[in-house]
């Protein structure tokens, strides 16, 4: 088994800068070895109190150029979600490889108590992978019957919640 060392990790060079007049944050940064996102920063001038249901943009004050065959998805942190209800109302939030300006982050607060976000705050993550980019092939629906699954068109909770399967399998009597 190949040891952790030796799997090559993937890396790319990403241009980033200081928008505007905004408080000077902290650049993304990954807070652990193995972390996928790197943390983003409110870049306020005074603190920000969200009640319950509200929601707002908030600035980090940066930019990034993403090279071509890359995005980056701004994400809840999981802490903040859990502890206060805070997140990103548009999880997630999608930065297109050709994007130039603000990263802002779209928070809400699904919780039942104000939030206050001070000026440097890690308020979410950013996370960088790759985009691929598919060519559609129109068929008929006769052609699409070719395509078909076991699971078909259901979607949006179609396998219920409990799970009543027997232990090692299905409970349709299929395998897997």
């Amino acid at each position: 088994m190949p040891r952790r060392e030796e799997h090559a990790r993937r890396l790319a060079t990403v241009p980033i800068w200081r928008t505007g007049d905004r408080p000077a944050v902290s650049l993304p940064a990954y807070m652990t070895p193995g972390s996928a996102g790197c943390d983003l920063c409110a870049a306020l001038e005074t603190a920000l109190t969200l009640p319950p249901g509200d929601r707002a943009l908030v600035p980090t004050g940066l930019a990034i150029a993403l090279p071509e065959g890359l995005e980056g998805q701004v994400r809840p942190r999981s802490g903040l979600a859990v502890r206060s209800g805070l997140t990103v109302l548009n999880a997630p939030g999608t930065i297109d490889a050709d994007y130039r300006g603000e990263i802002q982050v779209a928070l809400v607060n699904l919780g039942q108590e104000d939030i206050r976000i001070e000026p440097g705050d890690r308020i979410a993550q950013l996370v960088v992978g790759p985009v691929v980019r598919v060519v559609w092939q129109e068929v008929s629906p006769q052609e699409a019957a070719a395509h078909e699954t076991a699971r078909g068109a259901g979607g949006f909770g179609h396998t219920g919640i409990s799970d009543t399967r027997p232990q090692g399998g299905r409970d349709d009597g299929r395998d897997g």
